[in-house]
């Protein structure tokens, strides 16, 4: 038995996808990235999609907007709620964008923030909160919206892990002024590489297109809200009004995720099918934490938490599985105030975060997958129980 964290979501369709693109002889971003905006902007019931190549470049450009935005309180040096455990491409936008990030510590079982150490964490330069999904697990929406309102703070949304899930069915990544999602392989639904971000704000959404290709004003809309177009085209050809990147996706990227946009649905069912597989078969194991699911996960992993007699045991048991043909990996980045990269960006990364620390010295996770995997949890189950015999 082979327990691999992903397996390719391609069949012929997706090859077919690629083919149409290369007989077209068009391979920048074009019309099949515009609609596969289209098509997730109606799929998440948002207003408004941004494709880009990446779900990292989703949070940059996302951030990047907000703080170019006449129109949104936030500002060079302001403070950002946000969760100590997440990919370092949560916070890598707040170094080049000089925010600064105000962390707080996860709960141990949700593994999302914890909730009631926000309002301790917001002071007078606070301005807004980057809510993190940890691994398809929606946060606490109503109640963070509340102390959002009280504080006046404005709330962002990174989802690049949690793609399909819902909170009080309502599609996670639109909870906020944005809410970013990844295509990457290993993630919900794949276009290779690639990103979007969603919002309902019509300013910001075209602040974004101009961000994402040099800053110029080519491609927005003709009646844009931020510029008034010159009545020459030739004038607007690189004509530039912001400062901006080149995070443009191709074409590959969008015709595959039209394909894959379909198929998303029943990928997740299954992801959630194996989730009450896995749950059923470790809730009773005295020795580890099992993710609390928040209203509809969408599953990207299943993590583990060692404890009792497995607290401080992970390494022996995760080279025991890997020896078995049991892939694993770290749960989201670990902590984060623990890296090296921390010491650039500011904020209180001195802080001790107790839980996301525990989590990082204890917790671990094993893939979940658009395909049924009750051989494979059993298999787990199996190499799990002789590595008890061992210690």
């Amino acid at each position: 038995m082979n327990y691999k964290l992903v397996s390719s979501t391609f069949d012929d369709k997706e090859i077919k996808s690629i083919n149409e693109v290369i007989k077209s002889d068009m391979y920048s971003m074009g019309k099949n990235v515009s609609k596969f905006e289209d098509q997730c902007s109606k799929y998440f019931k948002s207003k408004y999609c941004v494709m880009v190549n990446s779900g990292s470049s989703a949070n940059l450009i996302a951030l990047s907007a907000a703080v170019l935005s006449e129109n949104i309180d936030l500002n060079k040096g302001d403070e950002i709620i946000v969760t100590s455990l997440s990919w370092s491409t949560t916070y890598s936008p707040f170094y080049y964008l000089n925010l600064k990030p105000k962390y707080v510590d996860i709960d141990i079982e949700t593994l999302n923030i914890d909730i009631k150490k926000i309002e301790s964490s917001i002071t007078r330069k606070t301005k807004a909160i980057f809510l993190v999904n940890i691994t398809g697990n929606p946060n606490e929406f109503d109640e963070i919206k509340l102390i959002a309102k009280k504080n006046n703070l404005i709330i962002f949304e990174d989802n690049c892990e949690s793609m399909g899930a819902k909170y009080k069915k309502k599609y996670c990544g639109t909870f906020g002024l944005f809410g970013t999602m990844s295509t990457f392989f290993s993630h919900h639904m794949c276009t290779i590489e690639g990103g979007i971000v969603l919002t309902n704000n019509r300013e910001f959404y075209e602040t974004m297109l101009s961000i994402r290709a040099h800053g110029w004003t080519r491609n927005l809309p003709k009646n844009s809200i931020i510029h008034k177009k010159k009545g020459k085209d030739f004038d607007e050809l690189f004509n530039f009004i912001l400062p901006g990147f080149n995070i443009r996706p191709i074409e590959f990227e969008g015709a595959i995720g039209q394909v894959q946009l379909k198929k998303l649905g029943g990928f997740v069912k299954n992801r959630i099918r194996n989730s009450k597989i896995f749950y059923n078969t470790f809730k009773k194991y005295e020795d580890f934490i099992l993710q609390k699911q928040i209203e509809e996960s969408s599953w990207f992993s299943f993590t583990m938490i060692c404890k009792g007699k497995l607290e401080n045991k992970r390494e022996q048991l995760i080279k025991f599985l890997n020896d078995n043909k049991i892939e694993t990996r770290p749960i989201c980045g670990g902590d984060f105030t623990k890296s090296l990269a921390a010491k650039y960006l500011g904020g209180n990364y001195k802080t001790k975060m107790r839980n996301a620390e525990y989590v990082t010295k204890n917790g671990f996770f094993v893939g979940n997958t658009h395909k049924l995997l009750n051989n494979e949890i059993k298999y787990l189950k199996i190499k799990i129980d002789e590595f008890y015999k061992t210690i």
